[in-house]
């Protein structure tokens, strides 16, 4: 059997190393790994993908490093020990699975639905296998929960990694390429034209890559957040902890430069209205009498679940109409600070270093190519998306170590739309993170024949 060879061409300058290349040929495979040949003469492992099957053809993948061009040549299938991402033991019950892809240890999560910030669903451990060093170590965030429009004061808080178990479907599972698929419901919260919305994340990690790609499904909806009209827009939250006094990320910055205003008169209102409730509400449940006895000390050194699951519908702890009521006023209050004529935009042409701004936060303007880096060490997670959010929200916290990356604008307005790709690279990248990111947006050109 004679099979065609592949070519592989990068329209961008640069070294690719592990990319993930995906390539079919006219004809059915047997097994489920080959080997291939490169122009240079090395060998490199193909895995057979057996999702979206085509009769009469066969799609790979394999993780090639390579500059400018190159090709890949099928001898036959793959025998003798094999080198690719290996499972590990799990650190929280949870767990779908831990990886070892070669370039990361991370722990992928199904969630347990508690409401607390160890129930999420997503990546709940993260670490370079070079550094050493969990993202998140606590397991009480995580990378890659979605939020808005359910997260919100409209919605009553609803929060979907927090509040929701996900069902997990293995897609592609080999040395090459693991594919997993969540699924789930996002609980009802106040809004109905909200209720009963479906949702699923397709996670692809690929064997020595310093970078995996995401997706976000969610029915169609229409609502209006912030006052504005939000149709099939998200927001999806990365997380990252380091423990009180530092962060993992102290420096922000967007391709282009970064316009942005600094400040959250959202949060700083929300938690004005938790030291109100706890000394003014009347309400009798169990649920706000363990918030109150919780809600005690430095509210901005705490856990951010602390601002706002006292008002979350899902919680109960207050009557729904106290819920409005409390933070209809929040909001109405936050919009007007929002807006304020000396709340100014601003142009940086260099890094934002975000722990220096009011609160700590700042909230950026349209981007689909990011970055978030350590000053000092040079770590680097770089973010590019196939089309651009609308705003992000960015905090990077010393006071309690929690540092974001969120596709919202002010007021948990979400403003990434759904569908959209969203491929992220983690490595000593600081140097070179604009050309990491034009690598995430510019795959190689891979044609058969």
């Amino acid at each position: 059997m004679t099979l065609p060879v592949v070519s592989v061409h990068d329209p961008l300058p640069g070294r690719r190393t592990c990319e993930p290349i995906v390539f079919t040929v006219p004809v059915e495979l047997a097994g489920d790994l080959w080997t291939a040949v490169t122009a240079e003469g090395g060998e490199v492992l193909c895995q057979v993908l057996h999702a979206d099957a085509v009769p009469g053809h066969t799609r790979l993948v394999t993780a090639l490093t390579f500059t400018g061009r190159t090709t890949l040549t099928l001898l036959g299938p793959a025998t003798g020990p094999l080198a690719g991402i290996s499972e590990l033991p799990p650190r929280e019950a949870d767990a779908v699975v831990r990886l070892d892809t070669g370039a990361f240890d991370l722990e992928l999560c199904r969630g347990t639905a508690q409401g607390t910030g160890d129930a999420k669903w997503g990546l709940r451990h993260f670490a370079s296998i070079a550094e050493g060093v969990d993202l998140l170590p606590s397991g009480n965030n995580a990378i890659g929960g979605f939020y808005g429009p359910f997260f919100t004061p409209e919605n009553g808080l609803v929060n979907p990694p927090e509040h929701t178990v996900v069902d997990v479907e293995v897609i592609e599972r080999g040395p090459v390429q693991h594919h997993y698929r969540m699924h789930g419901t996002v609980p009802d919260g106040l809004l109905p034209e909200l209720r009963g919305k479906r949702f699923s994340i397709d996670w692809v990690f690929t064997y020595g890559s310093s970078s995996f790609k995401r997706v976000y499904q969610v029915d169609d909806f229409q609502t209006v957040i912030n006052g504005r009209s939000v149709t099939n827009k998200i927001t999806v939250g990365d997380e990252f902890e380091s423990g009180q006094g530092s962060v993992v990320f102290d420096r922000y910055a967007a391709l282009g430069g970064t316009r942005y205003r600094s400040g959250d008169p959202y949060a700083e209102e929300l938690a004005d209205m938790v030291e109100e409730t706890l000394a003014g509400s009347t309400s009798t449940t169990e649920t706000f009498g363990r918030f109150r006895a919780a809600l005690t000390g430095d509210i901005e050194a705490a856990h951010w679940d602390l601002y706002w699951r006292l008002f979350c519908s899902w919680e109960a702890a207050l009557p729904e109409a106290e819920i409005r009521e409390r933070l209809g006023r929040v909001r109405e209050t936050s919009h007007v600070l929002a807006d304020l004529p000396d709340r100014r935009w601003k142009l940086a042409t260099e890094p934002v270093d975000v722990s220096t701004t009011e609160h700590q936060t700042i909230f950026a303007g349209p981007a689909d190519k990011t970055v978030e880096f350590h000053s000092v060490t040079g770590r680097a997670m770089v973010w590019w998306t196939s089309a651009p959010s609308g705003a992000f929200q960015i905090v990077q916290r010393p006071r309690s170590g929690w540092v974001n990356w969120g596709t919202n604008g002010e007021n948990e307005c979400p403003e990434l739309p759904v569908g959209v790709v969203v491929k992220t690279a983690y490595g000593q990248l600081v140097d070179r993170w604009t050309e990491v990111a034009d690598q995430l947006e510019t795959p190689p050109v891979v044609t058969t024949g």
